[in-house]
Formats: C-alpha cells, sequence, structure tokens
C-alpha cells in the first residue's frame, strides 16, 4: 500500500518490509540478497524500509533465548548501517523466532506494499523448507519478493 501523500508535497515514500536473515559476508551488506532490491526501489523513487530480523536460534548446541536475540540484534544493527550508508530510510525491530509471526506482528504496527525475504540458497535455507515465501504471499495478500543470496563460508541454515 503507498502511504497517502499530502496534496501539498511530493508523493509519500513506500513502505517496505524486509523480512531477513541478517548474515555478514566479506564485501557485501549485511542481509544477503536485499542489495540489488534496495537499490531498484531507490531507484525509483523515495522507499522506506522496515527491517524485521526473527530471533532464530543458534543452530549449535544448548542456546538462550537471550543469546538467539543479542544474534538478531547485531545482525539488525548491521542492516541499519548498511541501508544508511546507502541513503536510505530504514527503521527496524528483532522480532519473533517464527518468521511468519514476526511478519504478521510488523504488520499490525506498520502497513506495507511490499514485503521482502531474504534467505540463503536453496538447500541451505530453513525458511524455504518452510515455504516461507508462498506461505507470506497467501497470509498477507500484498507483493512479496524472495531475494536469495550467498551463503557465507561455514553456514548451515538460516
Amino acid at each position: 500500500m503507498r502511504l497517502p501523500a499530502n496534496r501539498y508535497s511530493k508523493p509519500a515514500p513506500s513502505a517496505r518490509l524486509g523480512d531477513a536473515s541478517a548474515r555478514h559476508h566479506s564485501g557485501g551488506p549485511p542481509l544477503v540478497g536485499l542489495d540489488d532490491r534496495a537499490y531498484t526501489l531507490l531507484e525509483e523513487g523515495p522507499s522506506e524500509f522496515h527491517i524485521v530480523v526473527p530471533a532464530t536460534p543458534p543452530h549449535h548446541g544448548a542456546w538462550t533465548e537471550g543469546e538467539a536475540r543479542a544474534i538478531a540484534t547485531e545482525r539488525l544493527d548491521a542492516a541499519l548501517r548498511w541501508f544508511g550508508s546507502v541513503g536510505a530510510t530504514a527503521t527496524g525491530e528483532v522480532a519473533d523466532e517464527h518468521p511468519l509471526y514476526a511478519i504478521r506482528d510488523a504488520l499490525r504496527e506498520r502497513p506495507a506494499d511490499e514485503i521482502i525475504i531474504s534467505t540463503l540458497p536453496p538447500g541451505m535455507s530453513k525458511w524455504l523448507r518452510q515455504d516461507l515465501p508462498r506461505k507470506a504471499r497467501r497470509e498477507f495478500g500484498i507483493t512479496v519478493t524472495h531475494v536469495v543470496g550467498e551463503a557465507p563460508s561455514g553456514t548451515k541454515s538460516a
């Protein structure tokens, strides 16, 4: 949904909800595959991004909720720095560990006209095994763009 424009000003920016497992890889943005889509949207005109990083548990042995949230917070901070560095307006939050719930919660607070889901490649992505992009399209009824990025070395799932 495009945000309403004030009749005395230029059109309001589009709101974009990015739901992503933020992963660092050398030389690139912290959100896998999102850089190309973000650049495209920014070239089309003003856009606002809201980054939702689910507090997904680490994929190693025992973990605590605090550890999962701390990792997600680091990823969110890196994503917000990256968006700021390319001149984009972005906000964000650490959310429920289940990505579909995280999207639902974020959309309750702020409407969006597109959801961008960033995953690791097929075979490595837990979210693709769960069919997250299709489920999001069906549940939310707005454009869902799925982007796939390169997996950092040593990554087994997202």
